[in-house]
Protein backbone atom coordinates (compact mmCIF):
# COMPACT_ATOMS: atom_id res chain seq x y z
CA UNK A 1 0.00 0.00 0.00
CA UNK A 2 1.07 3.86 -1.08
CA UNK A 3 -0.15 6.86 -1.52
CA UNK A 4 -0.34 8.38 -4.71
CA UNK A 5 2.98 9.56 -5.89
CA UNK A 6 5.68 11.63 -3.53
CA UNK A 7 5.37 14.80 -4.83
CA UNK A 8 2.74 16.95 -5.36
CA UNK A 9 0.77 17.19 -9.25
CA UNK A 10 -0.71 19.95 -10.61
CA UNK A 11 -3.54 19.36 -13.13
CA UNK A 12 -0.86 20.28 -16.08
CA UNK A 13 1.64 17.83 -14.61
CA UNK A 14 -1.21 15.54 -15.67
CA UNK A 15 -2.72 15.88 -18.41
CA UNK A 16 1.27 16.15 -19.67
CA UNK A 17 1.07 12.26 -18.08
CA UNK A 18 -1.35 11.19 -20.00
CA UNK A 19 -0.99 12.58 -22.77
CA UNK A 20 2.73 14.29 -23.02
CA UNK A 21 4.32 11.63 -25.40
CA UNK A 22 3.83 9.71 -28.87
CA UNK A 23 5.35 7.17 -30.64
CA UNK A 24 6.93 7.73 -34.10
CA UNK A 25 6.80 4.10 -36.51
CA UNK A 26 8.98 3.47 -39.12
CA UNK A 27 9.03 0.80 -41.91
CA UNK A 28 10.17 -0.56 -44.93
CA UNK A 29 8.72 -2.88 -48.02
CA UNK A 30 9.67 -4.52 -50.75
CA UNK A 31 7.63 -5.70 -54.19
CA UNK A 32 4.13 -5.72 -54.72
CA UNK A 33 3.52 -8.15 -52.08
CA UNK A 34 5.55 -5.74 -49.61
CA UNK A 35 7.39 -7.54 -47.70
CA UNK A 36 9.12 -6.12 -44.87
CA UNK A 37 12.79 -5.26 -45.32
CA UNK A 38 13.51 -3.35 -42.04
CA UNK A 39 10.75 -1.83 -39.03
CA UNK A 40 10.65 -0.33 -35.88
CA UNK A 41 10.03 -2.19 -32.61
CA UNK A 42 6.42 0.63 -32.58
CA UNK A 43 5.69 -0.66 -36.04
CA UNK A 44 5.55 -3.81 -35.25
CA UNK A 45 3.96 -3.50 -32.01
CA UNK A 46 1.39 -1.99 -33.86
CA UNK A 47 0.52 -3.20 -37.01
CA UNK A 48 2.38 -6.67 -36.79
CA UNK A 49 2.32 -8.63 -39.60
CA UNK A 50 -1.11 -8.84 -40.93
CA UNK A 51 -0.86 -5.11 -41.66
CA UNK A 52 -4.64 -5.10 -41.33
CA UNK A 53 -7.45 -1.91 -40.96
CA UNK A 54 -6.94 -0.62 -44.37
CA UNK A 55 -3.16 -0.26 -44.42
CA UNK A 56 -2.24 -3.21 -47.35
CA UNK A 57 -4.44 -0.87 -49.49
CA UNK A 58 -2.69 2.11 -48.30
CA UNK A 59 0.21 0.60 -49.63
CA UNK A 60 -1.05 -1.27 -52.06
CA UNK A 61 -1.90 2.76 -53.99
CA UNK A 62 1.33 3.92 -53.16
CA UNK A 63 2.90 1.11 -55.03
CA UNK A 64 0.80 1.41 -58.20
CA UNK A 65 0.40 5.16 -58.63
CA UNK A 66 4.22 5.50 -57.30
CA UNK A 67 3.30 8.41 -55.58
CA UNK A 68 3.20 9.65 -52.16
CA UNK A 69 -0.09 9.00 -50.11
CA UNK A 70 -1.01 10.72 -46.71
CA UNK A 71 -3.93 9.03 -44.22
CA UNK A 72 -4.55 10.72 -40.82
CA UNK A 73 -6.32 8.95 -38.37
CA UNK A 74 -5.51 5.10 -39.13
CA UNK A 75 -7.43 3.52 -36.60
CA UNK A 76 -5.48 0.42 -35.59
CA UNK A 77 -7.53 -2.17 -32.80
CA UNK A 78 -4.74 -3.74 -30.35
CA UNK A 79 -6.07 -6.92 -28.65
CA UNK A 80 -9.30 -8.34 -28.53
CA UNK A 81 -12.18 -8.92 -26.29
CA UNK A 82 -11.65 -7.10 -22.67
CA UNK A 83 -8.17 -6.24 -23.57
CA UNK A 84 -8.73 -4.43 -26.76
CA UNK A 85 -7.73 -0.99 -27.52
CA UNK A 86 -8.00 1.42 -30.46
CA UNK A 87 -4.94 3.71 -31.59
CA UNK A 88 -4.72 6.11 -34.03
CA UNK A 89 -1.96 6.56 -36.50
CA UNK A 90 -0.66 9.79 -39.21
CA UNK A 91 0.77 7.94 -42.06
CA UNK A 92 3.01 8.89 -44.77
CA UNK A 93 4.07 6.05 -47.64
CA UNK A 94 6.28 7.09 -49.95
CA UNK A 95 7.61 5.01 -52.84
CA UNK A 96 11.03 3.61 -52.62
CA UNK A 97 12.95 3.77 -56.22
CA UNK A 98 16.66 2.86 -57.38
CA UNK A 99 19.26 5.18 -58.46
CA UNK A 100 18.15 4.74 -62.01
CA UNK A 101 14.35 5.40 -60.73
CA UNK A 102 13.12 1.83 -60.87
CA UNK A 103 10.41 1.24 -57.89
CA UNK A 104 11.93 -0.99 -55.13
CA UNK A 105 8.68 -1.25 -52.89
CA UNK A 106 7.21 1.46 -50.16
CA UNK A 107 8.62 3.60 -46.90
CA UNK A 108 6.58 4.40 -43.89
CA UNK A 109 7.21 6.68 -41.56
CA UNK A 110 4.11 7.79 -39.19
CA UNK A 111 3.20 8.40 -35.61
CA UNK A 112 0.85 7.67 -33.19
CA UNK A 113 -1.55 10.30 -32.38
CA UNK A 114 -3.70 8.12 -30.36
CA UNK A 115 -2.87 10.25 -27.09
CA UNK A 116 -4.23 13.61 -29.22
CA UNK A 117 -7.30 11.42 -29.61
CA UNK A 118 -7.86 10.34 -26.40
CA UNK A 119 -6.89 14.55 -24.94
CA UNK A 120 -9.55 15.78 -27.48
CA UNK A 121 -12.23 13.10 -26.17
CA UNK A 122 -11.23 13.90 -22.80
CA UNK A 123 -11.61 17.30 -23.12
CA UNK A 124 -14.85 17.23 -24.90
CA UNK A 125 -15.73 14.40 -21.80
CA UNK A 126 -14.84 16.29 -19.03
CA UNK A 127 -16.44 19.28 -20.77
CA UNK A 128 -19.58 18.07 -21.16
CA UNK A 129 -19.44 16.94 -17.14
CA UNK A 130 -19.00 20.16 -16.25
CA UNK A 131 -21.81 20.94 -18.19
CA UNK A 132 -24.00 17.97 -16.66
CA UNK A 133 -23.08 19.47 -12.96
CA UNK A 134 -23.73 23.26 -14.20
CA UNK A 135 -27.34 22.40 -15.46
CA UNK A 136 -28.06 20.49 -12.30
CA UNK A 137 -28.07 16.76 -13.48
CA UNK A 138 -28.84 14.20 -11.65
CA UNK A 139 -25.32 12.90 -9.43
CA UNK A 140 -25.98 9.09 -10.78
CA UNK A 141 -26.02 9.88 -14.48
CA UNK A 142 -22.61 12.85 -13.56
CA UNK A 143 -21.02 9.95 -11.82
CA UNK A 144 -22.22 6.93 -13.58
CA UNK A 145 -20.92 8.92 -17.68
CA UNK A 146 -17.37 9.93 -15.36
CA UNK A 147 -16.83 6.00 -14.86
CA UNK A 148 -17.53 5.06 -18.15
CA UNK A 149 -15.48 7.92 -19.56
CA UNK A 150 -12.39 6.83 -17.93
CA UNK A 151 -12.64 3.19 -18.27
CA UNK A 152 -12.50 4.37 -21.71
CA UNK A 153 -9.79 6.37 -22.20
CA UNK A 154 -7.49 4.56 -20.21
CA UNK A 155 -4.64 2.53 -21.93
CA UNK A 156 -5.28 -0.81 -19.82
CA UNK A 157 -8.85 -2.42 -18.72
CA UNK A 158 -10.07 -1.42 -15.90
CA UNK A 159 -13.23 -1.18 -13.26
CA UNK A 160 -14.03 2.29 -11.94
CA UNK A 161 -15.84 2.75 -9.03
CA UNK A 162 -17.53 6.03 -6.71
CA UNK A 163 -18.78 5.84 -3.09
CA UNK A 164 -20.48 8.66 -1.40
CA UNK A 165 -19.69 9.10 2.74
CA UNK A 166 -23.10 9.56 4.75
CA UNK A 167 -23.27 12.90 6.33
CA UNK A 168 -21.37 11.50 9.55
CA UNK A 169 -19.02 10.02 7.25
CA UNK A 170 -18.57 6.64 9.11
CA UNK A 171 -20.49 4.56 5.80
CA UNK A 172 -19.92 4.66 2.28
CA UNK A 173 -22.91 4.11 -0.28
CA UNK A 174 -23.33 3.21 -3.76
CA UNK A 175 -22.50 6.38 -5.93
CA UNK A 176 -21.47 4.91 -9.43
CA UNK A 177 -19.76 1.67 -10.95
CA UNK A 178 -21.42 0.93 -14.24
CA UNK A 179 -19.11 -2.40 -15.14
CA UNK A 180 -18.63 -3.82 -11.67
CA UNK A 181 -21.03 -7.20 -11.15
CA UNK A 182 -24.55 -6.35 -9.36
CA UNK A 183 -23.96 -8.36 -6.51
CA UNK A 184 -20.33 -6.64 -5.81
CA UNK A 185 -22.09 -3.28 -5.56
CA UNK A 186 -24.93 -4.50 -3.25
CA UNK A 187 -22.49 -6.30 -0.64
CA UNK A 188 -20.39 -3.17 -0.55
CA UNK A 189 -22.99 -0.74 -0.04
CA UNK A 190 -22.72 0.76 3.31
CA UNK A 191 -19.20 -0.43 3.85
CA UNK A 192 -17.86 1.35 7.34
CA UNK A 193 -15.22 3.81 7.22
CA UNK A 194 -11.83 2.19 9.06
CA UNK A 195 -8.74 1.19 9.06
CA UNK A 196 -7.80 -1.70 6.78
CA UNK A 197 -11.43 -1.71 5.60
CA UNK A 198 -10.56 -2.94 2.21
CA UNK A 199 -8.87 -0.07 -0.01
CA UNK A 200 -12.25 2.34 0.13
CA UNK A 201 -12.63 2.21 3.70
CA UNK A 202 -9.67 2.63 4.54
CA UNK A 203 -8.95 5.69 2.50
CA UNK A 204 -11.65 7.25 3.71
CA UNK A 205 -10.48 6.94 6.93
CA UNK A 206 -7.08 7.72 6.37
CA UNK A 207 -7.86 10.69 4.32
CA UNK A 208 -5.06 9.82 1.83
CA UNK A 209 -5.10 7.23 -1.18
CA UNK A 210 -4.71 3.52 -0.63
CA UNK A 211 -2.82 1.17 -3.41
CA UNK A 212 -3.72 -2.25 -3.16
CA UNK A 213 -1.39 -4.00 -5.92
CA UNK A 214 -2.72 -7.52 -5.27
CA UNK A 215 -6.00 -8.04 -3.56
CA UNK A 216 -5.46 -12.15 -2.62
CA UNK A 217 -2.85 -11.38 -0.22
CA UNK A 218 -3.23 -8.03 1.22
CA UNK A 219 -4.63 -7.75 4.69
CA UNK A 220 -7.18 -4.88 3.83
CA UNK A 221 -8.77 -7.45 1.94
CA UNK A 222 -9.44 -10.33 4.29
CA UNK A 223 -12.84 -9.57 4.60
CA UNK A 224 -13.70 -9.10 1.35
CA UNK A 225 -11.31 -11.57 -0.54
CA UNK A 226 -13.62 -13.74 -1.18
CA UNK A 227 -16.29 -11.63 -2.82
CA UNK A 228 -13.26 -9.80 -4.70
CA UNK A 229 -12.32 -13.26 -5.87
CA UNK A 230 -16.31 -13.72 -7.28
CA UNK A 231 -16.32 -10.27 -9.21
CA UNK A 232 -13.08 -11.47 -10.49
CA UNK A 233 -11.06 -8.83 -9.14
CA UNK A 234 -7.57 -8.18 -8.55
CA UNK A 235 -6.04 -5.04 -7.54
CA UNK A 236 -8.17 -2.36 -6.15
CA UNK A 237 -6.13 1.83 -6.03
CA UNK A 238 -8.52 3.94 -4.50
CA UNK A 239 -8.42 7.50 -3.47
CA UNK A 240 -10.78 9.75 -0.90
CA UNK A 241 -12.82 12.26 -2.14
CA UNK A 242 -12.98 15.48 -0.19
CA UNK A 243 -14.84 18.24 -0.43
CA UNK A 244 -12.71 21.88 -0.26
CA UNK A 245 -13.31 22.14 3.71
CA UNK A 246 -11.37 18.49 3.95
CA UNK A 247 -14.85 16.98 5.06
CA UNK A 248 -15.18 13.76 3.32
CA UNK A 249 -17.53 12.97 0.14
CA UNK A 250 -16.80 9.44 -0.61
CA UNK A 251 -14.25 7.46 -2.12
CA UNK A 252 -13.00 7.12 -5.81
CA UNK A 253 -11.65 3.44 -7.16
CA UNK A 254 -9.95 1.88 -9.90
CA UNK A 255 -10.02 -2.05 -9.85
CA UNK A 256 -8.15 -4.21 -12.21
CA UNK A 257 -8.54 -7.97 -13.33
CA UNK A 258 -4.77 -9.27 -12.31
CA UNK A 259 -2.73 -7.81 -9.60
CA UNK A 260 -0.50 -4.78 -10.93
CA UNK A 261 1.05 -1.52 -9.70
CA UNK A 262 -0.46 1.68 -11.17
CA UNK A 263 1.14 3.66 -13.82
CA UNK A 264 1.83 7.31 -14.13
CA UNK A 265 -1.29 7.19 -16.32
CA UNK A 266 -3.30 5.67 -14.05
CA UNK A 267 -2.27 7.73 -10.93
CA UNK A 268 -3.08 11.24 -13.08
CA UNK A 269 -6.61 10.01 -14.54
CA UNK A 270 -7.49 9.71 -10.67
CA UNK A 271 -6.64 13.11 -9.65
CA UNK A 272 -8.08 14.65 -12.93
CA UNK A 273 -11.46 12.99 -11.99
CA UNK A 274 -11.64 12.86 -8.30
CA UNK A 275 -11.66 16.38 -8.66
CA UNK A 276 -14.71 16.74 -10.95
CA UNK A 277 -16.43 14.34 -8.29
CA UNK A 278 -15.82 16.20 -6.05
CA UNK A 279 -17.30 19.17 -7.43
CA UNK A 280 -20.34 17.15 -8.81
CA UNK A 281 -20.80 15.86 -5.49
CA UNK A 282 -20.28 19.39 -3.23
CA UNK A 283 -22.99 21.13 -6.11
CA UNK A 284 -25.54 18.04 -5.46
CA UNK A 285 -25.16 18.50 -1.74
CA UNK A 286 -25.70 21.95 -1.89
CA UNK A 287 -28.64 21.28 -3.97
CA UNK A 288 -30.36 18.94 -1.83
CA UNK A 289 -29.93 21.46 1.31
CA UNK A 290 -31.39 24.57 -1.14
CA UNK A 291 -34.15 22.02 -1.68
CA UNK A 292 -34.35 21.26 2.11
CA UNK A 293 -34.60 24.63 2.88
CA UNK A 294 -36.92 25.74 0.17
CA UNK A 295 -39.41 23.63 1.83
CA UNK A 296 -38.70 24.24 5.20
CA UNK A 297 -39.82 27.88 3.99
CA UNK A 298 -42.99 26.52 1.84
CA UNK A 299 -44.28 24.46 4.97
CA UNK A 300 -43.37 27.38 7.25
CA UNK A 301 -45.51 30.06 5.40
CA UNK A 302 -48.00 27.40 4.81
CA UNK A 303 -48.04 26.76 8.59
CA UNK A 304 -48.34 30.92 8.92
CA UNK A 305 -51.69 31.39 6.84
CA UNK A 306 -53.18 28.70 8.61
CA UNK A 307 -52.29 30.38 11.57
CA UNK A 308 -53.34 33.39 10.54
CA UNK A 309 -56.74 32.10 8.57
CA UNK A 310 -57.29 30.17 12.59
CA UNK A 311 -56.73 33.93 13.91
CA UNK A 312 -59.34 35.37 11.63
CA UNK A 313 -62.17 32.66 12.53
CA UNK A 314 -61.29 32.57 16.78
CA UNK A 315 -61.87 37.00 15.89
CA UNK A 316 -64.92 36.42 13.99
CA UNK A 317 -66.29 33.81 16.85
CA UNK A 318 -64.93 36.15 19.47
CA UNK A 319 -67.04 38.97 18.31
CA UNK A 320 -70.28 36.48 17.34
CA UNK A 321 -69.95 35.92 20.87
CA UNK A 322 -69.54 39.38 22.14
CA UNK A 323 -72.59 40.27 20.28
CA UNK A 324 -74.25 37.39 21.64
CA UNK A 325 -73.05 38.22 25.04
CA UNK A 326 -74.19 41.85 24.55
CA UNK A 327 -77.92 40.68 23.38
CA UNK A 328 -78.28 38.51 26.34
CA UNK A 329 -77.27 40.85 28.81
CA UNK A 330 -79.83 43.57 27.37
CA UNK A 331 -82.46 40.30 27.83
CA UNK A 332 -81.23 40.33 31.19
CA UNK A 333 -81.43 44.02 32.07
CA UNK A 334 -85.07 44.12 30.04
CA UNK A 335 -85.87 40.93 31.74
CA UNK A 336 -84.99 42.19 35.39
CA UNK A 337 -86.69 45.76 35.02
CA UNK A 338 -89.77 43.95 34.16
CA UNK A 339 -89.62 41.83 37.35
CA UNK A 340 -88.91 45.03 39.22
CA UNK A 341 -91.97 46.51 38.52
CA UNK A 342 -94.31 42.66 38.70
CA UNK A 343 -95.50 42.99 42.26
CA UNK A 344 -94.49 39.63 44.46
CA UNK A 345 -96.80 36.69 44.30
CA UNK A 346 -98.16 34.91 47.24
CA UNK A 347 -98.61 31.53 46.05
CA UNK A 348 -96.10 29.42 44.13
CA UNK A 349 -96.56 29.82 40.03
CA UNK A 350 -94.69 26.86 39.07
CA UNK A 351 -97.47 24.58 39.80
CA UNK A 352 -98.95 24.68 36.29
CA UNK A 353 -102.75 24.15 35.39
CA UNK A 354 -103.05 22.37 38.63
CA UNK A 355 -101.88 25.53 40.52
CA UNK A 356 -100.02 25.35 43.67
CA UNK A 357 -100.87 26.51 47.45
CA UNK A 358 -97.33 26.76 48.63
CA UNK A 359 -96.49 30.18 48.89
CA UNK A 360 -93.98 31.69 46.64
CA UNK A 361 -90.15 31.80 47.86
CA UNK A 362 -87.68 31.44 45.05
CA UNK A 363 -87.44 33.66 41.91
CA UNK A 364 -86.50 31.78 38.38
CA UNK A 365 -85.86 32.82 35.11
CA UNK A 366 -84.87 31.81 31.73
CA UNK A 367 -82.62 33.54 28.84
CA UNK A 368 -86.10 34.39 27.14
CA UNK A 369 -86.84 37.04 29.66
CA UNK A 370 -89.55 34.79 31.57
CA UNK A 371 -89.56 34.67 35.04
CA UNK A 372 -91.62 33.35 38.06
CA UNK A 373 -91.95 33.34 41.54
CA UNK A 374 -92.41 29.64 43.06
CA UNK A 375 -92.11 26.89 45.94
CA UNK A 376 -88.97 24.88 46.80
CA UNK A 377 -90.41 21.92 45.42
CA UNK A 378 -91.48 23.42 41.75
CA UNK A 379 -88.11 25.66 41.79
CA UNK A 380 -86.11 22.34 42.08
CA UNK A 381 -88.08 20.82 39.19
CA UNK A 382 -87.68 23.59 36.93
CA UNK A 383 -83.94 23.84 37.24
CA UNK A 384 -83.98 20.00 36.43
CA UNK A 385 -86.35 20.09 33.42
CA UNK A 386 -85.77 23.85 32.18
CA UNK A 387 -82.16 23.99 30.41
CA UNK A 388 -80.67 26.89 31.18
CA UNK A 389 -79.64 30.19 28.68
CA UNK A 390 -75.93 28.50 27.50
CA UNK A 391 -77.79 25.09 26.82
CA UNK A 392 -81.33 25.15 26.56
CA UNK A 393 -82.90 24.62 22.79
CA UNK A 394 -85.85 25.79 21.50
CA UNK A 395 -87.65 22.25 21.19
CA UNK A 396 -88.13 22.19 24.69
CA UNK A 397 -89.27 25.39 25.13
CA UNK A 398 -88.55 28.07 28.27
CA UNK A 399 -89.59 28.77 30.99
CA UNK A 400 -93.38 29.84 29.77
CA UNK A 401 -93.96 26.30 27.99
CA UNK A 402 -93.59 24.77 31.57
CA UNK A 403 -95.12 27.17 33.49
CA UNK A 404 -98.58 25.72 30.89
CA UNK A 405 -97.51 22.61 30.96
Amino acid sequence: MSAFGVQEQTPDDDLRTLFGQSSAVFATFTGPEHAVEAASPAFLAAFGEEREHGFTALLDETYRSGETRTRRDVRVVRGSGPHEREAFFDLTCEPRRTAARDLLGVQVIGVETTQVKHAQRLTAEHRALLEQIARQAPLSEVLDGMARCIEELAPEELLVSVLLADPDGRHLRHGAAPSLPAFYNEAIDGIATGEGVGSCGTAAHRREPVIVTDIGTDPFWDDFRDLAQRAGLGACWSTPILARDGGLLGTFAMYHRTARVPQDTDLALIRLFAGTAALAIERHHLEVARQAADARAEAAREALALAVEAERELRAEAERRADAAAELAAQMRTAAAEQARSPHPELCQLGGRAGCAEPAEIKVADSWGDSAWGCAVHVEEALIHVRSVFIAGEELGGLGAYLNR
